[in-house]
């Protein structure tokens, strides 16, 4: 697979997700190709289509190291997304980074993942936290925020401010996900 065919297959509507798991095995084979399949995401994003960004927080799924190479673009990207079916799964991503880095300490990205990328992920985080999102995406940049606070002091604070300004308007997803996080800050002494 090259860029102009991966192109082609996420620009010829709406894939399944039968599709989108082929495409991904097919992915697995050419790691090279994250860098365009962050390109397409920021295409497609402003043109309704998610495609791209399914494909890719799948293909992270199974091989979350192929995007190291690629974490300048990745990270810089994430601020421009705009529509809510590319920032969930982006977000997905930025939790599943998060897990990588701090929960699991895989050295992979401990060694190759930098504090500016890190503060790159906490500012849209935090902007998908207080903004006008969905929940899917609150949720996810909700537990990124937490395990960045484990090296940024001041995010911890701020993160259990907002979760107990908010916690009682949320959906059932998230008070959960809210109360599981305030628990955990309060074993860490917040």
């Amino acid at each position: 697979m090259d860029q102009k065919q991966l192109h082609l297959a996420l620009n010829s509507g709406r894939l399944s997700k039968q599709q989108i798991s082929s495409l991904v095995e097919e992915l697995e084979h050419y790691p090279e190709l994250v860098g365009q399949l962050i390109q397409e995401v920021l295409q497609q994003d402003v043109s309704d289509s998610f495609n791209a960004s399914w494909t890719l927080d799948h293909l992270m799924r199974k091989r979350l190291e192929y995007l190291l190479p690629f974490m300048d673009k990745f990270t810089s990207s994430l601020a421009q997304l705009k529509d809510e079916s590319n920032i969930r799964p982006m977000a997905h991503i930025c939790q599943m980074l998060c897990e990588a880095y701090y929960k699991q300490k895989d050295e992979a990205f401990t060694r190759n993942v930098s504090p500016e990328q890190l503060e790159s992920i906490m500012t849209v985080c935090f902007d998908w936290f207080i903004g006008p999102h969905k929940v899917a995406a609150k949720v996810f940049a909700m537990s990124s925020l937490y395990y960045l606070g484990l090296q940024f002091s001041w995010v911890h604070p701020e993160l259990k401010m907002i979760l107990e300004e908010t916690i009682g308007q949320g959906t059932a997803g998230y008070k959960n996900r809210a109360k599981k996080t305030l628990d955990k800050l309060v074993q860490l002494g917040h």
